[in-house]
């Protein structure tokens, strides 16, 4: 099952919950999360590692990056586990990167 990158319907409960200050919410998730995703390491313990991509996860669902957090939801469960070496940090900061550039493209059309 492939999942959506975005999940539009959870963008626009949001949207329509925080009205004006929406544009402030997405821009403090881009900030807090890009500053997370800099701290995620391959060298991290697995305790450091769970909490960052739980923080990911939980950020990347409020927003409705749905495939990111099932990403990050995945290397928790691997980090929980101990299983740390078949979670690769650069992979997860290139989806995030990939589902950024997808979201602002979204909400672009969205507004047109």
């Amino acid at each position: 099952m492939v999942t959506a990158m975005i999940d539009w319907a959870q963008v626009d409960e949001l949207r329509s919950d925080m009205g004006d200050a929406f544009g402030d919410v997405v821009k403090v998730f881009m900030q807090e999360v890009e500053e997370a995703l800099a701290t995620l390491s391959s060298e991290a313990d697995a305790g450091t590692l769970k909490e960052t991509l739980h923080f990911l996860k939980g950020a990347a669902l409020n927003l409705g990056f749905s495939q990111f957090a099932a990403t990050c939801a995945t290397a928790e469960k691997d980090a929980a586990a101990g299983q740390v070496d078949g979670i690769d940090p650069d992979a997860i900061r290139a989806l995030y990167a990939e589902s950024e550039k997808e979201f602002r493209i979204g909400l672009a059309k969205r507004a047109a």
